[in-house]
């Protein structure tokens, strides 16, 4: 498995995500989905991570700078012919070591309060994250689930 930065030039990630969006509609109200949308994915306080295998995408992350101390965690997926391959951690493990070196205190996280998001909820709470309230602009919402890890 590779993971570098990605520019965003293949479309890959863009394709990956779009589904993905249409896909969170089974699980939440429009309003309630805070998925990076396909205009969004090139705000350059965004860095995205591709990962791949034998050249395929099999996941992505994105960090998203708020402030100097404070990273917001976006756009972890895993492409399903991948699933349960550790795309997931590895990408969590470049993703903390780029926000390490740029500085941050805290990496935080929205993500989907539906069980079909309690693999990812396991997930990141077995890498520390820790339930927190709403940060940015995000607010109290049934559908939301929101995490912080300190780093």
């Amino acid at each position: 498995m590779q993971i570098a930065k990605d520019d965003l030039t293949d479309g890959a990630i863009a394709d990956l995500l779009n589904r993905h969006l249409q896909e969170m509609h089974k699980y939440s109200p429009p309003e309630s989905i805070h998925a990076i949308t396909p205009e969004k994915l090139r705000d350059p306080a965004v860095t995205f991570w591709a990962a791949r295998m034998n050249g395929e995408l099999a996941g992505c992350a994105a960090l998203k700078e708020h402030s100097a101390e404070l990273a917001e965690l976006k756009s972890m997926k895993t492409s399903p012919v991948h699933l349960r391959k550790g795309v997931a951690k590895n990408l969590l493990h470049q993703v903390f070591a780029e926000a390490k070196e740029r500085g941050y205190q805290t990496v935080k996280l929205e993500t989907g309060s539906h069980e079909a998001f309690v693999p990812a909820v396991a997930l990141y709470q077995q890498f520390g994250f820790e339930p927190c309230a709403p940060f940015a602009d995000y607010s109290d919402d049934p559908y939301s689930l929101f995490f912080v890890k300190r780093l």
